[in-house]
């Protein structure tokens, strides 16, 4: 197979936990006899630098000519996001990104590995079931792209963001998070506030139209604050959670904190003709970046959901998620899964190991 890969590694540990996924990606196709092209695009605070824009209009038309677009991290320090290079770097990067290319459903997994169980934050009898989750997230609707306004409200300040949904857009969705569960264990929760929201009850209309079309998957409401409470206290309840933008970004934080480290979730945002984007769920994290500390699992995974949703390549996104497995069972670890005076692995050198074991 050949495909061409835009890569933007973007800023903070991006480039140094890229250059692992594209060490992955390099073995999978020696491996499997693959070509895969890549062509490096700049973004977020890199790309301010050099074009006075986050997201430049020759990152775009890289995009546009790849196959599928590998993503890292962008964003700089708390403290500099008034500076130019910072303010709204995230959101002129991944949302002007979302609506170029039409992203619609984001999928955010979150698995919490047998070997790893001491470092999820619930108590050991609140996983002892296991917990292996999928959130997927409706990104084009919502409160994110409705009118944002402030306005005076006689002698107050007042703002409004307004939420709006069309059917097309919730039941793209909803009929992703069915066939993902088709594939898994057959259940899949939608998440609504159907019992304040407008938005919401039309949600819930799309969502009970769609379940008449797959009777073979059992399903159900959920109203966001309960779910949020479920992760919470019986993540093992759960195979995919299909939820309304807003709420999807909040829930897929929340699950995110399971597996015990930002550094082992993935994520996927695929568009109605199936292009796709795949990123880490963390962020830039600048107080690590240069330091060859960063836990690169999280963009492997990533190239793993590139090669099985883009590519249609199966075998090899198991191979990579099995590698991945192996070498946390047999106790390697990068610095944000030890403990204090346990040995930790550097970015490269757990690379290293993963790779032996594809």
């Amino acid at each position: 197979m050949k495909k061409d890969i835009a890569v933007l590694a973007g800023d903070g540990i991006g480039p140094e936990v890229m250059g692992s996924a594209l060490q992955v990606l390099a073995a999978i196709s020696q491996k499997f006899d693959h070509q895969f092209t890549t062509k490096e695009a700049m973004i977020g605070g890199a790309a301010f630098e050099k074009f006075q824009q986050h997201l430049p209009e020759e990152t775009i038309a890289i995009c546009k000519s790849a196959d599928a677009i590998l993503f890292g991290s962008v964003g700089g320090p708390i403290a500099e996001q008034q500076n130019p290079k910072w303010k709204n770097c995230e959101a002129n990067s991944l949302l002007g990104l979302r609506k170029h290319f039409g992203f619609s459903v984001n999928y955010r997994p979150a698995k919490v590995y047998s070997a790893l169980q001491d470092f999820c934050p619930l108590k050991n009898e609140l996983i002892k079931d296991g917990c292996d989750l999928l959130i997927i997230r409706e990104l084009v609707g919502d409160i994110y792209f409705g009118e944002h306004k402030f306005y005076q409200e006689g002698n107050l300040r007042a703002a409004s963001d307004l939420a709006t949904y069309n059917e097309d857009q919730i039941r793209i969705a909803i009929q992703a998070a069915f066939q993902a569960a088709k594939i898994r264990k057959q259940k899949v929760t939608s998440v609504d506030k159907a019992n304040v929201l407008h938005t919401s009850k039309l949600w819930r209309e799309i969502m009970e139209e769609e379940a008449k079309l797959h009777p073979e998957i059992k399903w159900e409401h959920q109203l966001v604050d309960n779910c949020a409470m479920q992760i919470v206290k019986n993540p093992a309840q759960f195979d995919v959670i299909v939820c309304p933008n807003l709420f999807g970004d909040i829930l897929s934080d929340i699950a995110a904190v399971l597996p015990g480290s930002l550094g082992l979730t993935p994520s996927a945002s695929i568009n109605p003709e199936g292009f796709g984007m795949y990123e880490p769920s963390g962020g830039s994290a600048p107080d690590i970046a240069g330091l060859g500390v960063a836990n690169p699992i999280a963009q492997i995974l990533s190239v793993a959901m590139m090669l099985n949703f883009s590519f249609g390549l199966t075998k090899e996104a198991e191979r990579i998620e099995q590698a991945v497995n192996q070498t946390l069972n047999s106790g390697c670890r990068t610095k944000d899964l030890t403990f204090p005076g346990q040995t930790s692995l550097s970015t490269q050198q757990i690379t290293t190991e993963i790779i032996s074991r594809l």
